[in-house]
């Protein structure tokens, strides 16, 4: 069997008509963030096609409280010995082949496909994004997306280059910082790697934990420092994103427009979706695949 970990934060009624698509081809394992309150009726629905539901987590944006959320479901996951490739998407995700032909694409296949780049080498808004993890930060407590969130990370950036600081000296981290994205798919023993290595490296922890935007860190930097799981990394995670502006949304909010689009490229999942704007696109991807 295979795996599907959702990482969800609302719309419950998309995530509902997700699983059924999913259900009869993979093990499906929902987190919801904490924030938001699911009907016993809904949670009951989701149950009936046999998803596992979680909400442990309040997940922030900018903070590594979506890794945490992610590392729960691998957990949770790893429970089910028969599971022996996991697939890490968003409850705005949608597959856009038939379910059927991503699973065979991973049977018998044990490529970790994940998307990776070392840190020092992107900038992001003319930074640097290796200082994300360099200095300390706090997105549990901050909204990050505020005027207050915005105001205090420059504040942040300006004043911890002005004092050098530097977290990753002061916790004896060597490893080479790299970067991606946090929807992946990955063979059973990669997500055992990774579960088991953050406990037994509390300064990684710590870094991750006291950084900005760890979750699109923390996977790439353990995988890509082991050269046994490195070697087997290929760089296409299969993901139409689109990069741009719409429905108040970045990346965009999809619907039919970009039907042709997705259906030129390598793409297995593509986000994001939702109930309002995107129903169309998933009517037609739906009975074309």
């Amino acid at each position: 069997m295979q795996a599907v970990l959702i990482l969800a934060h609302k719309d419950v009624n998309q995530i509902i008509r997700l699983t059924q698509k999913l259900h009869s081809f993979f093990n499906v394992y929902i987190h919801f963030d904490k924030k938001y309150k699911i009907l016993n009726s809904d949670q009951d629905k989701l149950k009936h096609l046999g998803a596992t539901v979680i909400s442990e987590v309040e997940v922030n944006w900018g903070s590594w409280s979506i890794g945490e959320a992610t590392l729960n479901l691998m957990k949770l996951a790893l429970e089910n010995e028969d599971n022996s490739f996991f697939h890490i998407i968003s409850g705005q995700d949608w597959p856009v082949v038939n379910p059927q032909k991503i699973y065979n694409f991973y049977e018998h296949n044990d490529k970790i496909y994940m998307k990776y780049d070392l840190a020092k080498n992107i900038r992001r808004s003319g930074e640097n994004i290796l200082l994300w993890q360099k200095y300390y930060f706090n997105y549990d407590s901050i909204n990050r997306r505020s005027f207050l969130g915005k105001v205090y990370h420059r504040l942040s950036l300006g004043l911890q280059t002005l004092f050098r600081v530097d977290k990753l000296k002061k916790l004896g981290i060597s490893l080479e910082i790299y970067h991606g994205a946090n929807w992946v798919d990955l063979p059973r023993d990669a997500v055992e790697y990774l579960v088991d290595f953050l406990p037994r490296h509390q300064n990684l922890y710590t870094m991750l934990k006291t950084g900005c935007f760890s979750d699109e860190f923390w996977m790439q930097t353990i995988l890509c420092n082991n050269d046994f799981f490195c070697q087997r990394i290929v760089k296409n995670n299969h993901r139409f994103i689109k990069w741009k502006k719409k429905y108040g949304n970045y990346p965009a909010v999809l619907d039919a427009d970009d039907l042709n689009e997705i259906l030129k490229g390598d793409y297995q999942f593509a986000r994001k979706f939702d109930s309002l704007h995107s129903r169309k696109l998933i009517e037609m991807l739906n009975n074309m695949r």
